[in-house]
């Protein structure tokens, strides 16, 4: 049982976690945003490439089970058509908001992911799910001790009664995004040709890098056929597919004060509505 202490302990966490803006109240009147400020607090939380940062020590660590677990159990709500690629990005990615998605391990954001799938899409509802992970710590209160988690379900359920998604089905025995080939017409764009990248506006979900919008960069494949991520992210098949290109950017053109070489470039994987050419 929790005591008085324990709850404001846990509340002055969770304040000191948030993000802090200390030049704003909050909720500002109108008159206190300008362009660039809304801009900034529009920008999704999955696009941090080009922010500052303190250095980070990468390490190549094991995975460990839980997170390979994770893995397959994503894997394998696509593969029975509950959602696609792009849905559980922006689920995992986004809709967590920054400081979730900043403070949570990147297998842990995937795993609150499918679990908000499973109740949106009405496969359980937010009181079994409630009642099952209270089952499951009873079932663990003494710790692990060493022991693997063991599976437990009240039920089989019959499959062929799940509700898909139309992606599943028009994409067995095709693959992806081999499903749609030949649908997006002639590629506007060609291998050698310079283009601009739009400075659309990236609402609630994008695969588009800040640090590429408006940037110039040279064609260097015509990758595939697909839905662009906007739309995937959302489920909507029924939105025509678009071609995909592979752009290089050279860096010192693309980053201010850039102290490589000339010869480096970056390459990047873009649809085809957030490319323009260059006059």
């Amino acid at each position: 049982m929790t005591t008085p202490f324990d709850r404001e302990s846990q509340l002055d966490l969770v304040a000191r976690l948030q993000s802090g803006f200390s030049d704003l109240p909050d909720a500002p009147y109108p008159d206190l945003l300008d362009h660039q400020r809304l801009a900034a607090y529009m920008k999704t939380p999955h696009d941090v490439g080009g922010e500052p940062d303190a250095p980070i020590e990468f390490v190549n660590k094991q995975y460990e089970q839980w997170e390979h677990n994770i893995y397959v159990l994503c894997e394998v709500l696509a593969w029975r058509g509950i959602w696609v690629s792009e849905e559980r990005r922006r689920i995992g990615n986004v809709d967590v908001g920054r400081t979730n998605y900043l403070g949570l391990p990147y297998y842990g954001r995937w795993l609150l992911a499918a679990a908000r799938i499973l109740v949106d899409k009405q496969h359980i509802t937010l009181g079994e799910l409630a009642d099952r992970v209270t089952e499951v710590k009873q079932r663990y209160a003494g710790g692990l001790e060493g022991r693997q988690l063991e599976a437990r379900p009240k039920i089989a359920g019959d499959g062929s009664q799940v509700e898909r998604n139309l992606h599943h089905t028009r994409a067995l025995g095709k693959g992806d995004p081999q499903v749609y080939s030949g649908q997006a017409g002639q590629p506007k764009f060609q291998v050698g040709d310079t283009v601009r990248v739009r400075e659309l506006p990236a609402l609630f979900y994008t695969r588009t890098q800040e640090y590429v919008r408006g940037a110039q960069g040279e064609v260097v494949a015509v990758a595939y056929e697909s839905l662009a991520a906007e739309d995937e992210a959302w489920d909507r098949h029924d939105q025509r597919p678009e071609w995909f290109y592979i752009v290089r950017f050279d860096l010192c053109r693309l980053w201010h004060r850039y102290t490589g070489t000339e010869r480096d470039t970056l390459q990047t994987e873009l649809p085809e509505r957030w490319l323009e050419a260059c006059r």
